[in-house]
């Protein structure tokens, strides 16, 4: 995490833990595995130029590697391309054989982020909080699915997007329209404006 170009804060897989994690990753057939650190993001050369284009809009710094051995990187995530139908079945059997070492968590556009534990969006909210002096009841958060749970809780104006899943909505204490209705922007025009519910 980073504040005005200095670095706050690193989440760090060990090097043991990120090889144990690749070597459950490459065993599981189906999915395409992007290890993300500080200085890129890596994935494999085998996978399609099609994962690769989809792939790049979310991760501006992809290199492409023949495995994951020997990668000079910090790292503290994976992102994991999972068919939608695949994530009820890939989501436990991950949780299981990982134990504490990384936590699978759905994202809402037919993946998984492995996150290290307690290395979350609230985790990562909580150091700038206390940073700049501001409250959770201060705070308005977004989210639409699993890896948004921990913030959501956290911050006083929790929003699910219109689109999220009905635990997401479930969480947070108010609705904003969809994504593709500009319902963040809406939302933030209100929180500045002081209306409802920002008074």
């Amino acid at each position: 995490m980073v504040d005005a170009g200095e670095d706050v804060f690193n989440g760090e897989l060990t090097k043991a833990h990120f090889d144990a994690v690749a070597a459950v990753l490459l065993d599981v057939p189906g999915i395409e595995i992007i290890a993300c650190g500080k200085g890129s993001a890596y994935t494999l050369n085998a996978y399609d130029d099609a994962f690769i284009d989809i792939a790049s809009k979310y991760y501006h710094r992809l290199e492409r590697v023949n495995d994951f051995n020997n990668l000079s990187d910090i790292f503290f995530k994976f992102g994991l391309n999972v068919s939608d139908d695949e994530i009820p079945l890939i989501q436990p059997m991950l949780h299981e054989k990982l134990g504490d070492i990384m936590v699978p968590v759905t994202t809402g556009h037919g993946s998984i982020d492995l996150i290290i534990p307690g290395v979350h969006k609230a985790n990562g909210l909580r150091i700038l909080q206390q940073r700049w002096g501001i409250e959770d009841d201060e705070v308005v958060a977004f989210g639409d699915s699993g890896n948004d749970v921990e913030m959501l809780r956290q911050s006083g104006f929790s929003f699910a997007m219109a689109n999220a899943r009905p635990h997401i909505k479930a969480i947070a204490r108010f609705e904003a329209p969809h994504n593709n209705e500009e319902g963040v922007l809406n939302v933030i025009e209100k929180a500045l404006n002081g209306d409802a519910p920002f008074h």
